[in-house]
């Protein structure tokens, strides 16, 4: 049986979503260009621009695609989290599967980079991270950590800066790194 023009059409979509992400890590956010996303996704230039405004929103749509996914892995190990340290371990061993040259350490770095020349993105990645702090937060508060928003607020930065700053150089094992944290998340007695 054939697939339907809609079903063909949202495969198309999916692939340049996927090849969207791909090229950001392999070749910098400005230098995606329409003809690069078809022809690895094998479709027709013009393809692109009937599913995406722009190269732009394509690229927007894949990284955050990225970014939201993420969070929704994380946010599943925190809800499993009994106590602040378990959540802390699951955030810290989530960072040893990125060593900042990754596909998605690059993405990440890329999306921030763009996010600060483009109003709209800029929006869009902020809501993305707020959204990470706040399950973060929620999960500190339900464990009795002390000013969870700010606490939140300070783990995901460092999360990101971890993971940006392992494309420079090995940076603390996640036994330092974790010691360090803990800190931040002992509850108030």
């Amino acid at each position: 049986m054939s697939a339907t023009a809609a079903e063909r059409g949202r495969e198309a979509r999916r692939r340049l979503l996927g090849v969207a992400a791909e090229l950001i890590a392999e070749r910098g956010w400005s230098a995606v260009s329409t003809r690069m996303l078809a022809d690895r996704a094998g479709v027709a230039p013009g393809v692109v621009h009937y599913h995406f405004a722009s190269v732009q929103a394509l690229l927007a749509e894949a990284a955050l695609g990225v970014m939201h996914a993420l969070i929704e892995q994380i946010g599943a190990g925190l809800e499993q989290a009994r106590t602040p340290g378990e959540a802390l371990t699951l955030m810290v061993g989530f960072l040893e599967d990125y060593d900042g040259r990754d596909p998605t350490s690059l993405l990440f770095a890329e999306t921030y980079l763009a996010a600060g020349r483009d109003e709209g993105l800029r929006r869009s990645v902020g809501a993305t991270v707020d959204e990470f702090r706040r399950r973060v937060a929620g999960r500190l508060a339900e464990q009795g950590v002390a000013a969870p928003e700010a606490t939140a607020a300070v783990l995901a930065a460092a999360v990101d800066g971890i993971m940006l700053h392992r494309a420079l150089g090995p940076g603390p094992d996640a036994t330092e790194l974790t010691t360090v944290l803990e800190r931040l998340i002992t509850p108030v007695e």
